[in-house]
């Protein structure tokens, strides 16, 4: 995805000279194409992303569309003061493009790990959380971040559930996915867990047991209509994120839910509990310790349906 992205920002600049592209000292193999074509649209601040930041809420208030491009937490909670107070207090265009999302750089350590940014990030006023889930929700997120004026935080993980669109399929920021139907029980997700999710729901389609999923790649603004509907038409719901349950999606999905006072049957939140992910490992080991695997989705599903 994160490739993909960079794409959809290398061809905008074909077009927009007013695009300016910070980074923090990484990303050096893929982004040295867009130095090169576009040195005068690139700047690399250094392990400053506070520096970033300002400099970033500085060019756009001149006008600008800048990217501060870093790893997972390095341009969000190392730096949050300055997004509150520069950047969103001011309804500037910049896109916080934060690549590694989750547990994607699992033998880094929990230093390096993305989990609490959706939570602390969707907590910000004027400030939009775009999380997809596979290579075109990536590039529809990235165009209509550029497109559009706002404050965007663009959170990239490591996998994807690769092509998912369907035929004269519209990206909007705001509009959840429905990728399968299915009545006992529906799948929420965001990021490249959809993956995950969509090879769970495959799974138990063989033991009969048909499962909506929901793929949500803009966390903030939420599609609460889907959701509802979701929580009216199925026997009950289970989120799905690579991330703390703490204030992330399934703390957005029941915050909905429960205003407007439509109870699904059985409520299940997957994803990280209050802990640091510790155990070093990759991706897929993580998740797999951590209970967040095609695996335990499937056991999860299977408890709650039966217990109905």
């Amino acid at each position: 995805m994160r490739d993909t992205i960079i794409r959809v920002i290398t061809d905008a600049c074909r077009f927009k000279r007013d695009i300016v592209l910070m980074t923090g000292d990484l990303g050096f193999g893929v982004l040295q194409s867009f130095k090169e074509q576009f040195p005068k649209q690139f700047v690399n601040v250094g392990i400053a992303e506070q520096n970033m930041t300002g400099l970033a809420a500085g060019l756009a208030l001149e006008g600008k569309t800048v990217l501060t491009y870093s790893i997972g937490n390095f341009n969000t909670l190392r730096c949050l003061e300055q997004i509150r107070n520069d950047i969103c207090y001011h309804q500037l265009h910049v896109v916080i493009v934060s690549v590694g999302s989750g547990v994607s750089y699992g033998p880094l350590g929990f230093s390096h790990h993305a989990t609490e940014d959706m939570s602390i990030m969707r907590s910000i006023p004027n400030l939009m959380v775009l999380s997809p889930g596979c290579l075109w929700e990536a590039e529809q997120a990235a165009i209509a971040a550029l497109g559009s004026p706002g404050s965007y935080y663009l959170r990239v993980d490591k996998s994807s559930a690769g092509h998912t669109a369907r035929p004269d399929e519209q990206f909007r920021i705001g509009r959840a996915r429905v990728l399968r139907e299915g009545a006992d029980c529906t799948l929420v997700t965001t990021g490249g867990i959809l993956g995950a999710v969509l090879a769970a729901q495959t799974t138990l389609l063989t033991e009969r047991i048909a499962c909506r999923v929901i793929s949500v790649p803009t966390v903030k603004p939420l599609d609460s209509q889907v959701l509802l509907n979701a929580a009216r038409e199925t026997r009950g719901i289970i989120t799905v994120e690579e991330h703390t349950i703490i204030g992330g999606l399934g703390g957005a999905v029941a915050e909905v839910l429960v205003e407007q006072r439509v109870m699904p049957h059985f409520f299940r939140r997957i994803g990280l509990q209050d802990t640091f992910a510790t155990v070093v490992g990759s991706q897929e080991y993580l998740r797999e310790y951590y209970q967040m695997s095609e695996h335990h989705i499937v056991q999860e599903v299977r408890r709650c349906v039966g217990g109905c």
